[in-house]
């Protein structure tokens, strides 16, 4: 679990592609002497298992799924990538509750300046739609970010300078894409809501949701 809050901006120094996967070689400005083989750590937001660490570098292998379903599949040498290493019962919680577990990913549609601040614009599926509203919570190569609009098939945030600067969000250009995972809360509502449904006979009603306490 991590909290989307993003430690580094590191670098891929090798990618190894097999038929069964990738590993990749990463550096990295985190002091990883206390990490160890088997360890987690989130890449783009994508967690990923550590097969080789020191200090500031470290091996991670990673599946065909991931590479289909990521943008780790397009990673090349040199490109930088967000790093977050997991959250602790002794972590503040500065972002949201980040699985690791991408969905989709969300294309770059547009860039634009609004004072110091940038607005950026993304497609999403009418599946992830469903999970995002405004206000609410999403993670970008696992950065965590608020929901400034949406609709069924896109949505904005908006970035202060800093996470423009310590993030991909400062390099991705329009047409890019970002790893896409929403807010997990959300998921187990639906899911919960659902079972409550059949269990009850019928769909999810606003008289079900009346007496099951949610209206």
């Amino acid at each position: 679990m991590f909290t989307g809050i993003i430690e580094d901006l590191g670098k891929v120094k090798a990618i190894d592609k097999q038929a069964s996967g990738a590993i990749l070689q990463l550096e990295t400005r985190l002091d990883l002497s206390r990490e160890k083989a088997g360890d987690s750590l989130a890449v783009n937001g994508a967690c990923l298992t550590m097969i080789e660490v020191t200090g500031h570098w470290f091996a991670a292998q990673v599946s065909p799924e991931t590479l289909n379903l990521t943008n780790l599949g397009t990673l090349q040498v040199n490109d930088r990538v967000n790093l977050e290493r997991p959250l602790t019962l002794a972590s503040r919680l500065g972002g949201h509750l980040v699985s690791g577990h991408v969905e989709e990913t969300a294309a770059l549609l547009e860039r634009k300046q609004v004072g110091d601040y940038l607005e950026v614009i993304f497609s999403c599926s009418s599946q992830a739609s469903k999970y995002i509203v405004k206000k609410g919570s999403v993670a970008l190569d696992g950065i965590s970010l608020t929901v400034a609009d949406c609709d069924l098939t896109s949505f904005s945030v908006v970035i202060i300078p800093h996470t423009a600067e310590t993030t991909t969000l400062g390099i991705r250009r329009v047409g890019g894409r970002m790893n896409l995972e929403t807010d997990i809360i959300g998921k187990y509502v639906e899911r919960l809501l659902a079972f409550a449904g059949k269990k009850a006979g019928q769909g999810v009603t606003v008289e079900l949701l009346k007496q099951t306490g949610f209206l």
